[in-house]
């Protein structure tokens, strides 16, 4: 499968992405709403994703699932960090497969966390890291995710104008697709327009109305991103207010289309 194949399965053309995260499981505790890891699956997939962010033990056990649900997408999470909660360089970051065998699992992409908030020597180690990762995505044709973040940082405007700067750094690494967490309407249109690589928009824990998720994603459309990650926002509230507040959202992605 080519490059250009996965990236369409990952990002539609038709419509604006939702990949619904549900990879937690790698460095929280038990987490309400995901108890049981496979669960949220047949849960979410006919309520307006086109896909899921997911662990290695995930894909392993819901094969016969997606393969009965060949349209959705699978981004495989490929890394984890302790102590997410830290802000202060103190983390660790590593890889937990390898993109061979993500290409092996048959996912359509793979994700890895770009944490910056480290010593000069931790991100020189985190750089090149990413960029075997990228080299060998390249070499299997599969696109890569890459998540510029300040770690456990509370979300100031200082915070927000270095995860724009670092998005900057994962663009020069080579990343084919920038995950970030929603810097505003202004920002946003931005980076898609400086950097000219797809970029989707996170989500982030479970915070505020639903009509506040409802407002960012409209804002992360209008911009440009070609997706959104939502997950807690979604799966952690009432079952019924989740449903009207993915339609919603569902109806918002399917507004606009992209000329690739």
């Amino acid at each position: 499968m080519s490059m250009e194949y996965r990236m369409r399965r990952t990002l539609p053309s038709a419509r604006a992405a939702i990949i619904m995260p549900v990879d937690h499981g790698l460095i929280f505790k038990r987490i309400e709403g995901l108890e049981t890891p496979a669960a949220p699956f047949a849960a979410w997939a006919a309520q307006g994703v086109t896909g899921f962010m997911m662990t290695p033990g995930q894909v392993k056990q819901t094969e016969t699932f997606f393969a009965r649900n060949p349209h959705l997408s699978r981004v495989l999470t490929i890394d984890t960090y302790y102590d997410y909660r830290e802000m202060d360089g103190r983390g660790s970051h590593g890889l937990i497969t390898t993109v061979e065998d993500a290409v092996r699992m048959g996912v359509d992409a793979v994700k890895m966390l770009f944490p910056w908030n480290m010593s000069n020597a931790e991100r020189v180690a985190m750089c090149t890291r990413v960029g075997q990762v990228v080299s060998a995505c390249d070499r299997w044709d599969i696109p890569s995710i890459l998540e510029p973040v300040l770690i456990g940082a509370p979300r100031t405007e200082d915070v927000i104008a270095e995860e724009e700067q670092v998005a900057r750094i994962a663009y020069d690494l080579g990343a084919h697709i920038i995950k970030i967490a929603f810097p505003g309407e202004e920002r946003t249109k931005r980076l898609v327009d400086e950097l000219g690589v797809p970029l989707v928009i996170a989500g982030g824990p479970l915070a505020g109305e639903p009509a506040d998720t409802i407002d960012a994603v409209a804002e992360t459309i209008r911009a440009g991103a070609r997706g959104v990650i939502v997950g807690r926002n979604i799966w952690q509230r009432e079952r019924v207010v989740a449903e009207k507040t993915l339609a919603e959202i569902a109806s918002l992605t399917q507004s606009v289309s992209f000329n690739d």
